[in-house]
């Protein structure tokens, strides 16, 4: 049997990215080559600085629910994910 890795596959910003089903969405977000997951009020890219929620610099959209922590949500197959950054 062995211990296989089940891969699904999400959207981020419209491009198909293959993850592990463990994956949190601030990872797959990274796994696609997105560095800025926002932008500041003052315009700057933000993106993940505390990994756990208590930040909240890594806010995005997924499945067209806005302000969504990333780094708290695991992905689920055929998710679509949106960064402003």
């Amino acid at each position: 049997m062995g211990n296989a890795v089940k891969e699904i596959a999400v959207l981020v910003n419209g491009k198909r990215v293959e993850v592990a089903a463990s994956t949190t969405v601030a990872a797959a977000i990274a796994q696609a080559g997105v560095a800025g997951f926002r932008t500041s009020v003052r315009a700057e890219p933000r993106a993940p600085l505390c990994g756990m929620g208590i930040c909240f610099e890594c806010r995005v959209s997924i499945n067209g629910r806005a302000n969504m922590r990333s780094c708290n949500v695991y992905c689920t197959e055929g998710m679509e994910i949106r960064t402003d950054g």
